[in-house]
């Protein structure tokens, strides 16, 4: 049994909704490597292209060179080895594609308007597309019967205690601010009017990871497929903090935007992470081919 992307069908008389994705689901992606390559060159090597202060500047282009030189390459990667049959490039390339999404709107929303701003508006509606054609055409039901092996209760309760850690973190912030009357002091010295790391975290990412951890309890086919990605994205996504981080603290030592001990919290998250990714990618029972 193969796991894979569903392929192009027999065109029919109506184009529906479902045909244009799979026709899309391998071009999508590769629209968004180059759109996001081109992005992310420009933001780390063309110097005076970010606009920011100097600690959130060295954020971004942390952000970018990861992007370019570790997602980019990934995704592409994981693409070919699932066209080769293998289901454990389908969750990587869900993981990139996860990554990719996440950081283009921080590029859009964390960084001053500067002149590649159609470039990320580019890379995230491609990674947005990309996500949604992925979802829509793979073999999901055929991988959630592969991976019947799971620890499903350890990897929701894992996905859950981040969950909550994630909001205490971020209310600890949050919290105090809400009490004064000058909220500024929230925002400060990032050069921008609100932080979208609470937006997209609070308002989305992490609520939705909740309910995957409780259909993931419950055994359910997508959740499998979306625990499996965020697995990996939280992976790539911790070592990529700890690297912006660097970038940032070097940019401006004195600021709190960027710290040596924030560089050490996201590589010791990065490798803590590696540990129910281990589970959830180990052997699978055999499943014979027909």
């Amino acid at each position: 049994m193969t796991i894979s992307v569903v392929r192009d069908q027999k065109p029919t008389a109506s184009l529906t909704l479902q045909s244009v994705l799979q026709r899309h689901v391998y071009w999508l992606p590769l629209f968004l490597a180059l759109v996001a390559a081109a992005a992310t060159a420009l933001t780390f090597f063309v110097p005076g292209i970010l606009t920011g202060p100097a600690v959130t500047n060295g954020n971004a282009r942390g952000t970018a060179l990861v992007m370019l030189a570790v997602a980019v390459p990934g995704l592409l990667v994981s693409m070919r080895m699932q066209s080769r049959g293998s289901w454990r490039a389908l969750i990587a390339w869900l993981g990139f594609l996860g990554y990719l999404l996440y950081n283009s709107f921080l590029l859009l929303f964390l960084t001053p308007v500067n002149r590649l701003f159609l470039l990320y508006v580019a890379t995230f509606s491609l990674a947005v597309f990309s996500v949604v054609a992925l979802l829509r055409t793979a073999d999901i039901r055929g991988l959630s019967e592969r991976l019947q092996h799971l620890p499903f209760r350890g990897l929701a309760v894992y996905i859950w205690t981040a969950v909550v850690l994630n909001v205490l973190a971020w209310m600890r912030t949050i919290g105090p601010a809400l009490l004064e009357k000058d909220m500024s002091p929230l925002v400060e010295g990032s050069g921008v009017a609100t932080n979208p790391i609470y937006i997209q975290d609070l308002g989305f990412w992490l609520p939705l990871m909740a309910v995957t951890a409780w259909w993931l309890w419950r055994r359910r086919a997508w959740a499998i497929y979306v625990s499996g990605g965020w697995l990996f994205y939280g992976v790539l996504e911790s070592a990529g903090v700890a690297v912006d981080q660097w970038f940032g603290h070097q940019a401006d030592a004195s600021s709190p935007l960027a710290t040596v001990g924030a560089i050490w919290l996201m590589s010791a998250m990065a490798v803590i992470g590696l540990v129910p990714l281990y589970f959830y990618f180990r052997r699978s029972r055999r499943i014979s081919v027909r």
